[in-house]
Formats: structure tokens, sequence, C-alpha cells
């Protein structure tokens, strides 16, 4: 088959790579509207879950890319300028860059075409493909272009964000909540490097406004957070990359394929970092888009019929637990109140997929710490 891919992002790339090495007589292009080393961001991080998903679709790869990642098992909740450790929850984090880089060795390996500095608005810009793969991220131009078919709905979230790093190391994965003269703003971070961590700056509305940081520049905007996160941060400065304040954005769409055009990864659906799903699901669809091929051969309609049917529920799931978790941070003033224990029980409980004897099985102390707690207060 002529297969046209554009995005070179995970999705992207882990598609192209797969389709490439079942059947080395693909010819596959990746057209990517960015430089080769440009990226944008600092580290990601992944659940223990999806590693396995990249395991069994490919071994090799998945050793290549544990060698680049920091893996650690516990994370902490900062509330009220008190930690409490939450256990038992593996996480795996790589720089981005890095994860880039893997996937498109591994590509270049099995003769998979990279064109950089090539936008594409219309797949047409492809050529005559039997298959074109529309990896294009979450303002997808091709989405846009074909908008009265794939009916998408993109739901702007309140809450704004800007992706910082730094040097100082966060070993757990560290959601850190500060109340300040102006508000509260929410830190995530995660050491995804040797020298480096994520920190990813969160907050409402209301405390954007009345910090005034709307007007502000990016350097003002990252000097504004390192002071109310001076105590996390401690000697360690804030680092830019192109880290202005953002909104996210819950795409979703009713159609996932039009005639030999398929979305993929966040042209099709998004996740929300406070779950860290964004590259995991974009990585598990094009494992989902493989596995379909794989079962049906290189039939196209019957394929992405099988990629649809097989992979929208769970995705759908995972996007709704997404959409549970965003709006527990849009809300988390109204929990302020909440001693330590209760929040970071509050915070475990929040998409709601995990009830209490959930809690009690990962975190039996958390668990017994909050009984008392609330037996005392007469709440359980």
């Amino acid at each position: 088959m002529k297969i046209g891919v554009i995005g070179g992002g995970p999705a992207g790339l882990l598609f192209a790579y797969l389709m490439a090495k079942r059947d080395p007589g693909h010819d596959i292009r990746i057209a990517e509207r960015d430089p080769a080393e440009a990226t944008y961001g600092w580290g990601v991080v992944f659940s223990d879950v999806a590693l396995a998903f990249v395991r069994e679709a490919d071994d090799r790869l998945h050793h290549a890319l544990s060698r680049n990642q920091v893996v650690h098992d516990a994370m902490r909740i900062v509330h009220r300028g008190v930690a409490v450790p939450l256990p038992n929850n593996v996480f795996h984090r790589m720089a981005r860059i890095e994860l880039l880089r893997t996937l498109r060795e591994f590509c270049s390996g099995v003769g998979v075409r990279i064109e950089y500095c090539r936008p594409i608005s219309d797949p047409a810009q492809m050529g005559e493909c039997d298959l074109v793969v529309a990896a294009d991220g979450a303002n997808s131009a091709v989405r846009s272009l074909y908008r009265g078919h794939f009916e998408p709905a993109v739901e702007v979230r309140p809450n704004k964000l800007a992706w910082y790093g730094t040097t100082q190391l966060f070993e757990p994965l560290s959601l850190i909540f500060r109340e300040h003269a102006d508000g509260l703003l929410i830190a995530h971070a995660y050491r995804y490097s040797a020298t480096h961590s994520t920190f990813l700056v969160e907050c409402d509305p209301q405390t954007f406004h009345a910090a005034g940081l709307e007007s502000m520049s990016e350097a003002q905007s990252l000097a504004y957070c390192e002071a109310v996160f001076g105590e996390d941060l401690e000697a360690h400065r804030l680092l830019s990359n192109r880290s202005a304040w953002f909104t996210y954005a819950i795409v979703r769409n009713r159609r996932w394929y039009r005639d030999n055009l398929v979305l993929l990864g966040d042209a099709l659906r998004t996740g929300h970092p406070s779950v860290g799903s964004g590259t995991r699901l974009a990585m598990q669809d094009a494992i989902a888009l493989y596995r379909a091929f794989e079962a049906v051969g290189d039939d196209v309609p019957a394929a992405l019929a099988e990629f649809e049917a097989k992979r929208r529920p769970p995705s759908d799931a995972l996007q709704e637990a997404a959409v549970r978790s965003t709006e527990w941070y849009e809300t988390v003033r109204s929990r302020l109140e909440l001693d330590p224990i209760s929040f970071a029980y509050s915070y475990l409980r929040r998409t709601g997929r995990v009830n209490h004897e959930d809690v009690k099985r990962r975190d039996p102390e958390l668990a017994r710490a909050y009984e008392a707690l609330h037996a005392a207060a007469g709440g359980l």
C-alpha cells in the first residue's frame, strides 16, 4: 500500500513504524510541519499500562523507549503545605524530544520517509494514496477541512495552563496546590531526565485575571510563577520553551474516518494533562489502527471500520475519565477547606473509576487515615 501520514507526532510515527515493519513493501511517507529538532514542552508521562501496550506491539521498541525513561512508583499531593504520599502509582516519564527521536529512528530503520517543514492542510497534497492518516493534532487542519463529515465537538475548558521546565528534580510526581493572595495555583511536577523536571502550572480564570497574567509577557508570567512556587523550587529557576498560557480543548468526533482518510491521536480525540493521557491515547490509537490492518489485511474500508469498532469504546471511557478529572481541578476551590488526607482521598476518586475498596487496595495507609478521620466525625 501507499500510505501518507500527516503529522510526525507519537501517533503518526508509531503507526508508520508498525505498518512498515509488518510489510516492507508498503510505501509510507510522513509529512511533518515543524523542523526535525523542534519540540514544545518538556517531559511526557504515561502509566505502566500504556507501556505494556507498546511491549505487546513491539518488544524492541519498548526496550529502546525504556532506556530513556525515569520510572517511579509514587506520587504526592501537597495541600496546605503538607505533603501526602500516594504510593503504588507507577509512572514512566521521558523527554518528549527523546520519545520523538526514538520513534523517528525506528521509522528510518524500516524505510519510512519523513519530510520536515511540510505543513499539510488538504490530504490531496499527499498525492495518490491508498490510506491517509491525519495525525495533525488537536487543531487538525484536515479535520477542519472535512468538518461537515467528521462533525467534531471542541469544548474549550476554562482553566489556564503554562508548560515550564526546571532543574529542580521532583522525584515523586508532585501535585502542588498553592493558595495565594490572587487565588489558587496548581503545579504538576515530575522529573523526566537526570537533569530536568516538567513543571506545568494551572490556574482558574479568577486567579488568572486577579493576578493580571493576561497582560504579562512570557518572562513576567514565568517570574510570577517562580515567586508563587518558590518554596517548592528552592533555589532553582523555571525554564521556558514557548511557555505561553493556553487553554485545553476536549475534542470529540462523531465520525472517525472518511473513505480512505482516518483521524488519529489528538486530531481524533484529546485527553487531558491531569490524567497524563494525551500521549498514551495517541500511541494506543496507533497500535489499534495497526491491529485493525493486521486483522483484516490491506482492505482499507474494512480496517478502518474495525479500528473504530474496537477502539471507540475504551477510548471514550478514558476520555470521560479525563473530563471528570478536568472538572475536579476546575472546581477544586470548593475542596480547599478539606484536611490534607481528605483532599488527597478526593483526588484519587476524582474520575469516578476508583471506589473506596480500590483506595484500600492501592493505598491502605491513606484509606485507614481517611476512615479514622471520618469515623471520628461520624462520616463513616
